[in-house]
């Protein structure tokens, strides 16, 4: 305020300002891209600029190091506005407002309810009831459920697996006896029988019948504009370790799929359009995620229009965002705070419609406690309320690298797509197994990542507290679900886990070891730059196990090293020094432990590889090694099972 005040009382000001810019970019002319270029090349002095400086994600998209103006201009969907169509730039124009959502597993109807308004009352604006197995079967119960919930100001979704043939009729005959107009009633019932076939390997019930069910739910919900009956559950490709281009491709053909059974059964395909949501995991690659959501609105208004869809009912496409669990940890748990905040900041930039925020602890316990799901909640308020992420109607439209992320999105998801689509479609490629061969493709590559911690999962496969126990904290059958598989499976079904159980199996062996953790005794000799990097490397390597490890400042000699290792009766003895002096001093470490202690060696010394493994030793921790597996083969060495 004080600045525009002094501006209005002194316009002279302002012109002195604007000569200033004036002369100041004037001492800056335009540098064009073969300037760039040009300096670039010369700067790297001969080497490969591709391997250098163009990166490949996991979706196979080169990414460039940088991207300018002109990299945008023949972009076609840059052209367009917030709510025109093909809605890349989402359907809102004065905000970029947004559901705060919150699931809630209904066990019992009058905790449910006394949950969601409790829910409602710190921030909430939609809820997710959960029900169990039949639950919510007459008016009176779903009453009890919805009590003292105004329905015309929250969103009301159900997530079943098979949902009453009477849900949407209840949930309308609640709204209408309440005076409730059926304009002012907005949620979902989120049925979804291929994403069970996805998880399952079959669908809830006959194939005939349940595509029977989904036509009976789109006539009942025909009077409800905003409300939806069919889900598509994008977040199975990703928590089963896919890429952000089979989230899309696989996500669309699924909604295709739910299009063409629809409408052979007399469906509208507007009818039909109106009547589908989709819901996406965000991931942890902020911009990657970002231009997930503004890609799928493309492909979606294409295909629609392909259809003879109005470009008003396209542009209606409601995008629900759920945060990963994919990259979630039972170890450091408060870390998934953070992944969460980045995850839904990408959603939320990206242009979602609602956004449910998984407690911390949602991912170790059954019943999460009533601290995480406050600080789920919050993340989404703080972005409202203090960061102001939804002042503004796609805040990520003109950047230049975001919106080449788009429009590779949506090429290689289209190419996708059309590969699906000449299998005979979602469903026909699933029962093949092509589907899950491609997605489980990219979930090992993903893998070897984290196995040779390339990718980072914080207080997991790096920076671990060692002294973290939390087998004492955690439900197993939570941590490590036992996924269902139908009794007569059409399919092979997809495996959703977490990237970090390989590592979190290993550290509860550890912990539930009756001798307790192995020592880890650092041998530290010889070159002081090479002794200290590599006992920092070696110190987090072992402590992803939960072993303790015991540092030391270095040793005179090596004899002297081994003597204290045996004094402090270690269970694993690591050598760290350089390459050079490995050949002379492992082979006289191993030969004073003896078999008192497994010795290993801290990096993978090419020259004298040879020699040190006859002299007893094959244990070599490196940057290519696999982690799990030679903690998991230390485990086994030790009696640790």
């Amino acid at each position: 305020m004080h600045a525009v005040c002094i501006f209005v009382k002194f316009p002279m000001l302002q012109n002195i300002s604007d000569k200033m810019g004036k002369k100041l970019f004037d001492e800056f002319p335009p540098v064009s891209t073969e300037q760039w270029e040009e300096l670039i090349r010369t700067d790297l002095k001969g080497a490969d600029y591709e391997k250098k400086l163009i990166w490949k994600t996991p979706e196979g998209i080169p990414l460039r190091p940088y991207y300018r103006q002109e990299d945008i201009r023949a972009l076609g969907h840059v052209k367009s506005l917030p709510g025109e169509f093909p809605w890349v730039r989402g359907k809102k124009t004065g905000s970029n407002e947004w559901l705060v959502r919150q699931d809630i597993v209904v066990n019992d109807v009058g905790a449910a309810n006394a949950r969601a308004i409790d829910s409602l009352m710190k921030g909430a604006g939609s809820i997710g009831f959960i029900p169990g197995d039949n639950l919510i079967q007459s008016g009176p119960e779903l009453g009890r459920l919805l009590r003292n919930i105004c329905l015309a100001s929250a969103e009301i979704n159900f997530v079943t697996q098979r949902p009453s043939e009477k849900l949407v009729r209840l949930i309308d005959e609640e709204n209408a006896s309440r005076g409730g107009a059926r304009s002012d009633l907005h949620g979902s019932v989120g049925y979804d029988p291929l994403g069970v076939l996805l998880t399952t390997g079959n669908y809830p019930v006959d194939e005939e019948e349940a595509f029977d069910l989904a036509v009976n739910l789109v006539y009942q919900a025909a009077g409800l504009p905003d409300f939806t009956v069919i889900n598509v559950d994008a977040s199975i490709f990703h928590n089963a370790g896919g890429s952000a281009v089979q989230d899309i491709a696989f996500a669309i053909s699924s909604a295709v799929q739910y299009m063409d059974r629809l409408t052979a059964k007399g469906i509208k395909p507007e009818q039909a359009a109106e009547k589908i949501r989709f819901t996406f995991a965000a991931g942890s690659n902020y911009f990657m995620e970002m231009a997930k959501f503004r890609a799928v609105r493309y492909l979606w208004a294409k295909i629609t229009e392909a259809w003879g869809v109005s470009h008003r009912t396209a542009g209606k496409l409601f995008i629900h965002a759920v945060t990963s669990r994919w990259n979630k940890t039972i170890y450091d748990p408060y870390v998934n705070v953070l992944r969460s905040t980045t995850e839904s900041m990408s959603a939320v930039l990206g242009g979602i419609d609602s956004l449910c925020v998984d407690p911390f602890d949602k991912t170790f316990k059954k019943e999460c406690s009533d601290f995480s799901e406050r600080v789920a909640r919050n993340i989404q308020l703080i972005l409202k309320e203090e960061a102001y992420f939804d002042k503004v109607a796609d805040p990520s439209a003109g950047s230049y690298y975001i919106e080449n992320l788009t429009a590779s999105l949506i090429e290689e998801s289209w190419k996708l797509f059309l590969k699906t689509d000449d299998m005979g479609g979602f469903i026909e490629a699933f029962k093949s197994g092509v589907i899950q061969d491609m997605i489980e493709e990219t979930a090992a590559g993903r893998d070897r990542y984290i196995a040779g911690r390339r990718d980072t999962l914080v207080g997991t496969n790096k920076y671990p507290d060692p002294r973290e126990r939390v087998a004492g904290n955690i439900d197993r059958s939570v941590a490590w679900p036992v996924q269902q598989v139908a009794e007569n499976p059409v399919g092979r079904p997809l495996k959703l886990y977490r990237g970090a159980m390989a590592f979190e199996e290993i550290r509860i062996r550890t912990e539930m070891h009756p001798a307790g953790p192995p020592k880890v005794f650092l041998l530290t000799y010889g070159n002081p730059a090479m002794r200290k990097a590599r006992a920092v490397f070696a110190s987090g390597f072992f402590g992803c196990a939960g072993f303790e490890v015991i540092n030391n400042q270095g040793f005179k000699t090596p004899s002297e090293g081994a003597e204290a290792a045996l004094k402090e009766k270690a269970d694993i003895v690591v050598v760290c020094s350089s390459d050079e002096e490995y050949p002379e001093i492992v082979p006289a470490v191993a030969a004073e432990i003896g078999k008192s202690a497994m010795v290993a060696v801290a990096g993978y010394p090419r020259d004298s590889i040879e020699q040190i493994r006859a002299a007893g030793v094959d244990i070599f921790i490196h940057l290519g090694s696999d982690v799990p597996g030679t903690l998991q083969h230390i485990q086994e060495e030790l009696g640790i099972r």
